[in-house]
């Protein structure tokens, strides 16, 4: 089995540290302990184990086994059924990764069920171990440090996002081809970031309010209160991270549409430009046409000709050619095409 951590808590302090899970379970019943367990990415049939061990919803294990849930805390008789969707920046690639936590919150044992590399739970169980006073007040403590852990984490994604989209502002009026593509991917990326942090408004005022399955300790409570409005923080600037990635989009639209219509206005001027050219060209093509015409019929050199042997012959053609070659032109001069 994937155990990361084992261990049996009193009074906020490690007491035990049981070989395997059945031993777990036993000896928190004894001493009246509480059971902290981390594992990591088990199989269905260790999940399955462990919620039999545990008495675990089947929906909730159903959930786990599953995977890919979206944040969210349901309650099942007197045990919490938690979902968080932590995230990292990646600055070598410029991304966000996201991962899945699944914490069950009873009244004597923690079980945590990471499906990725954050957040770091092992760092959050040695800063517990360090406040024996906190870790005293049981499994909801435990909670409070994982979510506090898993919205500290988000700082850093935000502060990357930030850095992304300030940069593609600068490439938006740059000219750069592949801000589309990129405008696209962190605007996936906001909107992943989004349903990873927005549930956790309700999920953390849920757990301040408590119910009648479990109640919340006053200073857990102040403690929570804490981590909300870091979250309400957090919130705050994705939706204003998709607001500017909606309107860089808008704007990359109207450059493009802009350049695209310049581009039309150049190609339709340059088409009129190779229109009157052609005009020009047809134009003076016709007007020496005409005479060109006249001079080879009169050029075939036939005994029998009409006019041939007449003594105005030859200024008649030439003033045929200058008549039709000056009609041509004036012609094509009064439609412009001259």
């Amino acid at each position: 089995m994937p155990l990361v951590d084992n261990a049996v808590y009193v009074d906020g302090r490690r007491a035990l540290e049981p070989d395997s899970l059945d031993e777990t379970f036993e000896l928190m019943r004894d001493v009246k302990g509480m059971a902290w367990i981390g594992l990591y990415r088990p199989d269905d049939d260790e999940i399955h184990a462990i919620a039999n061990k545990f008495g675990l919803h089947h929906l909730s294990v159903e959930d786990t086994s599953k995977g890919h849930q979206r944040a969210k805390l349901e309650s099942y008789e007197d045990t919490l059924f938690v979902v968080l969707r932590p995230a990292r920046y990646l600055d070598r690639e410029e991304r966000v990764e996201f991962g899945e936590v699944h914490v069950f919150v009873g009244p004597d044992f923690v079980l945590t069920i990471r499906h990725a590399e954050a957040p770091d739970l092992g760092k959050v169980r040695h800063r517990l171990e360090g406040m024996p006073e906190l870790l005293a007040m049981g499994p909801d403590a435990v909670l409070y440090a994982i979510l506090d852990e898993v919205v500290d984490g988000y700082e850093p994604v935000a502060n990357g996002l930030e850095n992304d989209i300030d940069e593609i502002e600068n490439d938006l009026f740059g000219g750069n081809p592949g801000v589309a593509r990129r405008i696209y991917k962190l605007h996936r990326e906001v909107l992943q970031f989004q349903r990873a942090t927005q549930p956790l408004q309700n999920m953390i005022e849920t757990l301040q309010r408590g119910g009648s399955q479990y109640t919340i300790d006053n200073e857990l409570g102040r403690r929570l209160r804490d981590v909300h409005d870091h979250v309400i923080r957090v919130v705050d600037r994705a939706n204003t991270f998709r607001a500017l990635l909606q309107n860089a989009l808008t704007v990359h639209s109207t450059l493009v549409a802009q350049r695209q219509n310049a581009e039309m206005q150049r190609m339709t001027e340059t088409s009129l430009k190779q229109n009157d050219e052609v005009k020009r060209i047809s134009s003076w093509a016709a007007i020496l046409f005409a005479p060109t015409l006249i001079a080879s019929i009169y050029g075939m050199n036939f005994d029998v000709m009409p006019e041939l042997h007449w003594a105005f012959g030859y200024p008649f053609s030439i003033g045929l050619m200058l008549m039709l070659g000056v009609g041509l032109y004036w012609t094509f001069r009064r439609n412009n095409w001259l």
